[in-house]
């Protein structure tokens, strides 16, 4: 292990990407070029499997440099991780910190994986940095849908039972069943509902395909059309709202948390709310960190997904002025959950990462989760006081009303569920799918 500064590795990493990734660049375990290829073999897909291979086997070597950096956090400033207070002065924070922040699950680039249908890729690297934080996010909400705000999902130490043979308590037991249940929603296989593959089906139909990089309104949509389809027993009671216009329409949630697919199930759904938002103009404005820092630490918050341009984080904290984020620009190989006790560990990251807010890109997408519509009524309250405090002499930057969308003759944007954007929304993001981030 070694120290060294965020302001070293950031020119470390600056200059790596001047530099041609040679073998002493490289770290033990990543890809090389094979010397010798297969001359008959001169088609796109030999081509693009060989480019996508140096990439993700480069961008291991330059964000390696930051995932070996070390995080310092006060003593004497409280640290938010979802809601969560921790001060550090106090013995035993640190730990509990510690605890909260590795059991998130974190997924990031891989590599080797099946064959993306419709491409030559088998890796990730690069390009997809926006539906792994998605991911991240979306499996928050669902860690708080099946275990509760009350519970965490614990991190395996070694393997659970690979010591002993056995379990040392029914808890442990319990953490090892949600973690091999939650876990495969989001492996790199064809048939995971939630993993790369389907989610890039389903961004087909706003004309995006493999390889492409995900707009962040994009991306919401795709998770909502995701747990939509999902037939899983138990997903049957969440579903996915995405707002639009910057507004929350109260009856536009709750009849989707009161829609049931089956006719003798009378419960009402969870939700997870989807809010795409723009902080500011035309760069950063320090008077919406306190805005950012009131969804953190906000119960009902699963976290934000932005970063900087091109590079999407999962925020799930700040401490101070600096956000607390998980980084999935990091490649690792192709886990298969599909058989009996897969290793866990590479599913949760080993330490958090700090940024200033005053490099967030200006775009973002803000992730609540509401037990019911109880809980959505009381999530709403306590959202529209801490926007109101946040704002302070600003216009909110997003609000809750009353009543449905269509009630305020928004006739133009009404779209079919069965599809995931409108003819007029295609265009809009195919146009901006190029920028850095993509505003709803």
């Amino acid at each position: 292990d070694f120290m060294l500064s965020p302001e070293a590795a950031h020119i470390i990493s600056a200059r790596a990407d001047n530099l041609a990734p040679t073998a002493k660049h490289r770290r033990p375990g990543s890809i090389a070029l094979p010397r010798n290829l297969n001359r008959e073999a001169t088609g796109t897909d030999e081509v693009d499997k060989l480019k996508t291979k140096f990439i993700s086997a480069w961008n291991n070597v330059k964000y390696s440099w930051v995932l070996k950096t070390k995080t310092y956090f006060s003593r004497n400033s409280p640290v938010l991780l979802l809601g969560k207070c921790y001060h550090f002065k106090y013995e035993g924070n640190v730990e509990e910190f510690r605890k909260g922040f590795i059991s998130r699950i974190w997924l990031t680039h891989r590599e080797e994986f099946p064959q993306i249908e419709g491409s030559a890729l088998t890796t990730d690297c690069a390009w997809s940095c926006t539906l792994r934080t998605g991911q991240m996010l979306l499996a928050q909400g669902l860690i708080l849908h099946i275990l509760g705000r009350e519970r965490e999902l614990k991190t395996p130490t070694i393997s659970l039972k690979e010591t002993t043979g056995r379990y040392s308590d029914d808890h442990e037991m319990q953490n090892e069943i949600y973690h091999r249940k939650i876990i495969p929603w989001f492996g790199d296989s064809p048939l995971a509902l939630f993993g790369l593959h389907q989610l890039i089906e389903y961004g087909k139909k706003s004309g995006e395909k493999a390889g492409d990089w995900y707009g962040l309104a994009v991306v919401a949509h795709i998770l909502r059309k995701a747990v939509e389809e999902a037939r899983h027993p138990d997903l049957q009671g969440i579903t996915i709202y995405v707002v639009q216009h910057c507004t929350v329409y109260s009856s536009d949630v709750t009849d989707k948390q009161c829609a049931s697919m089956a006719s003798d199930n009378t419960d009402d759904k969870a939700v997870i709310i989807l809010v795409p938002v723009r902080l500011g103009g035309e760069r950063n404005n320090a008077d919406y960190l306190d805005f950012v820092k009131g969804i953190l630490s906000l119960e009902y918050c699963v976290g934000i997904i932005g970063g900087k341009p091109k590079q999407s984080y999962y925020f799930a904290g700040f401490q101070d002025d600096t956000l607390i984020y998980m980084d999935p620009h990091y490649w690792q190989s192709f886990v298969d959950v599909s058989i009996k006790d897969f290793p866990l560990e590479t599913f949760h990251c080993p330490s958090p990462k700090k940024m200033s807010f005053q490099k967030m890109d200006l775009s973002c997408t803000i992730g609540f989760y509401c037990q019911n519509v109880q809980d959505f009524k009381r999530a709403s309250e306590e959202i529209t006081k801490m926007l109101k405090i946040s704002s302070k002499e600003k216009h909110s930057l997003f609000s809750f009303v009353n009543g449905h969308s269509r009630d305020y003759d928004f006739t133009s944007t009404t779209t079919n569920e069965e599809d995931l954007f409108s003819e007029d929304e295609k265009k809009r993001l195919k146009r901006f799918s190029t920028e850095e981030f993509v505003l709803l």
